[in-house]
C-alpha cells in the first residue's frame, strides 16, 4: 500500500508539473486565457490551464494505481462531467443555470452509481437518513461546496493552498480509519495540486480557471461525505464542515451579507473576506498566508476532536464562523486596486549586492556543494534499488540531456530529475536499510536536517530581495515541521511522515537554488545526471 500511494502522489504532481507549459503554450490558440476584469486582481492576460493539468493527472494517477472498482469509476465519470462544463465556462463564458445543470448531474451521477450518500444527521448516529431525503441532501452538499471553492478562488494560490490543506487532512483522517481507496483518491489530487501550486503562487502564471476550482470543490465534497458516513466510519459528520472551513463560512457570509443589503446572492461582488483583507492594507502574501492559518486551524481540529461529542463540534464551529462573519461587519470592502498596489501588480527585485562572506552568502554557497554530494553519496544508501527504478532513472537521464539543447525546456527537465530521482533515493533508503542505517539518526536523516539549517539561514539572510517566499513556502514549512510527528504515519517500517519531511527540505533547497543562482539549471543538471547514473549502477549491476 505504501508504494501506491507513494507512485500515485509522485505520478500525479510529475504530470501535472509536464502538462502545464505545454497547455501554457497552447492557451491562446484554444481561448483558455483569463482577461482582466473589474474583479480581478491580475492585470495582464494568464492562461487558465492549470485546472485542466492537475485534474488529469489526478484521473491517470487514479487509473494506473488505484483499483477499478465501482466507487472509483463513477467518481471519476462525476469528476469527468464537472470538468468539461468548468472547460466549457473557461472558453465562452456560461450562464449560472447552466453551471448549476452541470454541478447537478456531476453530483447526481456520484450518489446514485458511488453510493456516496450524507447518511446521517449530527445527534442522531444511530439514525440513518431515507434515500429519499439524503439523495437530494447530498446533491445539495455536492453543489454548494463546489460553489464556495469556485468561490473562493480570487487570489493567487488562495483556492488551490485550501485545498492542499483539507486534501490533506482528509488523507490523514481516512488513514487513520483505514479507508484505503479514499486516501488514494486524495493522495492523487494532493499530488496534482502541488504541481500546479508551484506555478499558481503570486505572482501566478497560471489559473486553474472554473474548471480547476469547481473540479476541487466537487472532490473535497465528495471526499468529506465519504469520511464522515456513518456506514463507512465513526466520524462525526460535523467534522466536514471544519474540512471544509473558509471557503463555505465565506461564501455563506457573503451571500448573507449581499441578502442583507437587498442585493442578490448571486451576483458576483468584491465582498469575500480575501478582499477585505486585501482593503484593510494587507499585502497579497499576508492576506493568502493568514488565510491559511485559519484554514489550517479548522483542518487542524477536524483531526484534535474527531472522537469529541457533537456537542463540542457544534460550539466551536460556531466561534470560528462567528469570527469569520464578523469580518463582513468590522471590516471595509473593496471598491478599487489602488493604482500602485502591489497585491495587483507584481514588484520588480531590487538587486542589492551581498557580502561575499556574509553568514547568508557562506550558507548558500555551502549549501550550493552539499546538494550534490549528498544526493550523489545518497544513491548508495538503500542496500538494494529496484530494476524499475533504473528504467525510470534512465528515461530522466534521456529527458535531461535532450533538455540541455532546449533551453526553455531545461529548467523543467531538471526539477523533474532531481525531484523524481532524489524522491526514488529517499524512499529506498527507508524500505531497504542497510543494518548499520536502520535508527531514526541515520546519515540520511542527518544530512537533512544540515540541508534544512543551511536553507533557513539562506533564505533569511541572504534577503527577500533575491528569494522572495510566498504563502506556499510557508505551507510547504508547516507540513515538513508537523508531518514527523503526526501518530501512525507508517506504512511496514518505513515513517512516511519523516519520509515527506526530508523530501519538502531537499525540493526547497532545490528552488532556492533555482531561483538564486543563475547557473543552477546547467550545474544541478549535471548533478541530476550523475545521480540518475548511480541509480541505474545501482538497479543493474550494484
Amino acid at each position: 500500500m505504501g508504494s501506491v500511494l507513494f507512485f500515485s502522489f509522485m505520478g500525479s504532481l510529475i504530470i501535472c508539473m509536464a502538462l502545464i507549459p505545454t497547455l501554457a503554450a497552447s492557451a491562446g490558440r484554444l481561448a483558455f486565457i483569463d482577461v482582466p476584469r473589474d474583479r480581478h486582481a491580475h492585470r495582464e492576460p494568464i492562461a487558465k490551464v492549470g485546472g485542466i493539468a492537475f485534474a488529469i493527472a489526478t484521473f491517470v494517477a487514479v487509473l494506473v494505481w488505484a483499483p477499478k472498482d465501482q466507487l472509483i469509476l463513477s467518481s471519476l465519470l462525476g469528476g469527468a462531467v464537472i470538468l468539461m462544463f468548468g472547460i466549457w465556462d473557461d472558453r465562452v463564458g456560461l450562464s449560472y443555470r447552466v453551471k448549476f445543470a452541470g454541478q447537478i448531474l456531476a453530483a447526481v451521477i456520484v450518489v446514485v452509481f458511488a453510493g456516496i450518500r450524507v447518511s446521517s444527521l449530527p445527534f442522531f448516529d444511530d439514525l440513518l437518513i431515507p434515500a429519499w431525503l439524503s439523495v437530494p441532501l447530498t446533491v445539495m452538499v455536492i453543489v454548494g461546496v463546489t460553489n464556495a471553492v469556485n468561490l473562493s478562488d480570487g487570489l493567487d494560490g488562495l483556492a488551490g493552498g485550501l485545498a492542499l490543506i483539507s486534501f490533506a487532512g482528509i488523507a490523514y483522517l481516512a488513514y487513520q480509519v483505514n479507508e484505503t481507496l479514499l486516501v488514494l483518491l486524495t493522495v492523487s489530487v494532493l499530488g496534482g495540486l502541488l504541481g500546479f501550486l508551484r506555478f499558481n503562487t503570486h505572482p501566478a502564471r497560471i489559473f486553474m480557471g472554473d474548471a480547476g476550482s469547481q473540479f476541487l470543490g466537487h472532490y473535497l465534497a465528495v471526499a468529506a461525505i465519504l469520511l464522515t458516513d456513518q456506514t463507512r466510519t465513526a466520524y462525526s459528520p460535523l467534522l466536514a464542515l471544519f474540512l471544509w472551513g473558509v471557503p463555505l463560512l465565506d461564501t455563506v457570509g457573503v451571500m448573507i451579507h449581499r441578502y442583507v443589503q437587498g442585493r442578490s446572492p448571486f451576483v458576483g461582488d468584491r465582498s469575500h473576506v480575501h478582499y477585505r483583507l486585501l482593503a484593510c492594507g494587507l499585502t497579497h502574501g499576508q492576506a493568502v498566508t493568514l488565510i491559511y492559518v485559519i484554514h489550517a486551524v479548522m483542518v487542524g481540529c477536524a483531526y484534535l476532536l474527531r472522537w469529541q461529542p457533537d456537542g463540542l463540534l457544534v460550539a466551536l464551529y460556531v466561534i470560528f464562523a462567528g469570527g469569520l462573519f464578523g469580518l463582513f461587519v468590522r471590516m471595509p470592502k473593496v471598491t478599487v486596486w489602488a493604482e500602485g498596489d502591489s497585491s495587483s501588480i507584481a514588484q520588480p527585485r531590487v538587486e542589492r549586492a551581498s557580502h561575499p562572506w556574509s553568514v547568508g552568502e557562506v550558507s548558500l554557497t555551502i549549501l550550493y556543494l552539499a546538494i550534490p554530494m549528498y544526493l550523489i553519496g545518497a544513491t548508495f544508501v538503500p542496500r538494494e534499488i529496484p530494476s524499475d527504478a533504473g528504467f525510470i532513472a534512465g528515461v530522466l537521464t534521456v529527458a535531461v540531456l535532450a533538455s540541455f539543447f532546449l533551453p526553455s525546456a531545461a529548467p523543467w527537465a531538471v526539477r523533474a530529475a532531481l525531484y523524481i530521482g532524489s524522491t526514488s533515493v529517499m524512499y529506498y533508503s527507508d524500505v531497504f536499510p542497510r543494518e548499520v542505517m536502520a535508527k531514526v539518526l541515520t546519515p540520511v536523516n542527518v544530512g537533512v536536517a544540515m540541508l534544512a539549517v543551511l536553507v533557513v539561514l539562506a533564505v533569511r539572510l541572504v534577503g527577500e530581495e533575491r528569494f522572495q517566499t510566498t504563502p506556499l513556502d510557508y505551507l510547504i514549512i508547516l507540513f515538513a515541521g508537523v508531518l514527523p510527528f503526526l501518530p501512525g504515519m507508517t506504512v511496514g517500517d518505513v515513517p512516511m511522515g519523516l519520509l515527506t519531511a526530508k523530501l519538502i527540505v531537499l525540493f526547497f533547497a532545490f528552488e532556492l537554488l533555482l531561483n538564486i543562482r543563475v547557473s543552477a539549471v546547467t550545474r544541478l543538471g549535471i548533478v541530476a545526471l550523475v545521480m540518475l547514473a548511480g541509480v541505474m549502477l545501482r538497479a543493474w549491476w550494484l
